[in-house]
């Protein structure tokens, strides 16, 4: 067995992590494109009383995402902003053939899958709505006092 193997797929402390929820100008059009690029499953949609999607609820990987239309109020969507402050990290079985699908149905690469010092390898994708995505795929437990011998060995 690898060590990626014998690695979980979600690291126990990231199971209870806080669900997000983003706001899309088009979350119907959002839920084809997760479908497509990150093999999204839609587990639920209730739809707006004046059309549209109010809210809905998809999951990637093991990991759930709330999303609906901007509406009127206090939220908005990245691309009403110019960009975001929020990048969604979502662990997955194998980064490189997510990256892979993901830019062939239209998201940006904005960094190449590499193993990174924490015992992941991760991509960062940007969606055509303008969220920021990083996947990884954990590869090892690092111990703390590991963790801070890499980060001070990282160029």
């Amino acid at each position: 067995m690898t060590t990626h193997e014998a690695a979980q797929i979600t690291p126990e402390r990231y199971r209870t992590a806080v669900v997000p929820h983003i706001m899309v100008s088009d979350a119907a059009a959002a839920i084809a494109f997760y479908q497509q690029a990150f093999g999204a499953v839609e587990e639920f949609r209730l739809a707006a009383p004046k059309g549209g999607v109010l809210h809905a609820e998809i999951r990637v990987g093991e990991a759930v995402l709330m999303l609906g239309d901007t509406s009127e109020g206090p939220f908005t969507a990245p691309s009403a902003l110019g960009g975001t402050s929020v990048a969604l990290h979502v662990f997955v079985p194998d980064v490189d053939a997510l990256a892979r699908t993901a830019v062939a149905a239209g998201a940006e690469l904005v960094q190449e899958p590499a193993d990174q010092f924490h015992g992941d390898r991760t991509v960062i994708l940007r969606d055509p709505f303008g969220h920021l995505w990083i996947f990884l795929t954990h590869l090892e437990e690092v111990s703390d006092e590991e963790l801070k011998r890499r980060l001070a060995d990282t160029p």
